[in-house]
């Protein structure tokens, strides 16, 4: 019987944590992609050609959000926080704290090119914090 209520118990403050953790937007939020400490939620998302992805950092960590330059579409257009131009250009200017967001802040990008899109977080690209937009026609 106390097993039973240590994993109610358990189940409930779980429950719990992961929505205060910001694993993922409500349906009425103004965002797609949330940010936790060290992940993209959700990891991939899929949208239409000419639909705008926002992300928002509902994490008390500083991130970024950078394409991966030589795996996006030949066609599309680079994106990054900070509105950088290149990869490297957006990984040098984050040693200079450019191209940061805070919590609550939010990042918007519209894709005009079908294809896959993958990202990261520069401070926690090691850690796993990656994500994929993929646009269809």
């Amino acid at each position: 019987m106390q097993r039973r209520r240590l994993l109610a118990a358990v189940g409930g403050a779980a429950s719990l944590s992961a929505g205060c953790l910001g694993l993922g937007p409500d349906d009425d939020a103004d965002y797609q992609v949330g940010m936790t400490a060290q992940a993209f939620r959700p990891a991939e998302i899929t949208v239409s050609v000419g639909e705008t992805v926002a992300w928002r950092n509902t994490s008390t960590r500083a991130h970024s959000v950078t394409a991966y330059e030589e795996s996006i579409p030949d066609a599309a257009d680079y994106f990054a926080t900070g509105e950088f131009g290149s990869e490297p250009a957006a990984r040098e200017a984050w040693d200079d704290n450019r191209g940061v967001i805070v919590n609550g802040e939010t990042y918007e990008h519209t894709f005009q090119v079908p294809g896959r899109y993958p990202y990261f977080c520069i401070p926690h690209e090691t850690a796993g914090m990656l994500g994929t937009v993929v646009v269809r026609e």
